[in-house]
């Protein structure tokens, strides 16, 4: 167990070091071009995704997420027991992810976002994210297990452009970037928000794809 809960604190870690270190560096380089500074962000939180999950898939399952480890744990595949310290030290992780790339980029550390994200549109957006996320990584282990790593890489990386929220979907990640005040930060105040659409994504997701991907007989 304490192998596991490092390796989701670790690899939650790398994540949002991922996220925000890229969109900081995006941001410094793009000379206000916010679609290139976007790409860029994508795609280097596209990379460490499959980098993290294929490295600590074997050791914790690599989900790095809340909703992911209680998507398993409705579907009878994770331990009850094990849901709530996974949670903690996801979330832990991330926020010691954040402090850690602001550290790098010599930035204060403490920082809270004003980046204001909230409307309908957003809040939709991270329901369908947190559902095609889901479906991505079932439908991986259902039919293509090896494929897991790439397919969900590709998926978040194409979903930062085609949802208008750039797709979150990840309770430890929206509050890990609830303090940054960078590119990719988002006000703590529209935090319960984006994770409450989260859970509700996650809920669909729990009804539809047991069916979707049920053995044919």
């Amino acid at each position: 167990m304490r192998q596991k809960l490092l390796a989701e604190f670790i690899g939650t870690a790398f994540l949002l070091i991922g996220v925000v270190g890229s969109g900081i560096m995006a941001r410094n380089l793009s000379g206000g071009n916010d679609g290139l500074a976007l790409l860029a962000n994508a795609i280097a939180t596209g990379a460490m995704l499959y980098v993290i999950i294929t490295t600590l898939g074997p050791v914790s399952g690599a989900h790095f997420n809340p909703v992911v480890t209680l998507a398993f744990t409705f579907r009878g595949e994770h331990p009850r027991s094990q849901a709530l310290p996974y949670i903690v030290v996801q979330i832990a992780g991330g926020i010691i992810g954040v402090w850690l790339t602001h550290l790098m980029f010599e930035q204060p550390i403490l920082q809270t976002s004003i980046h204001g994200r909230t409307g309908i549109g957003q809040w939709s957006s991270e329901t369908f994210a947190t559902f095609g996320l889901l479906f991505v990584i079932f439908g991986g282990i259902k039919h293509r297990p090896d494929t897991v790593p790439t397919l969900v890489a590709l998926y978040i990386t194409g979903a930062y452009w085609f949802t208008s929220s750039t797709s979150f979907a990840n309770p430890a990640v929206t509050i890990a970037r609830g303090f940054s005040d960078t590119f990719a930060g988002i006000h703590p105040s529209h935090v319960p928000m984006f994770i409450l659409m989260q859970l509700i994504g996650l809920c669909i997701a729990t009804l539809i794809l047991p069916v979707l991907f049920k053995d044919l007989d």
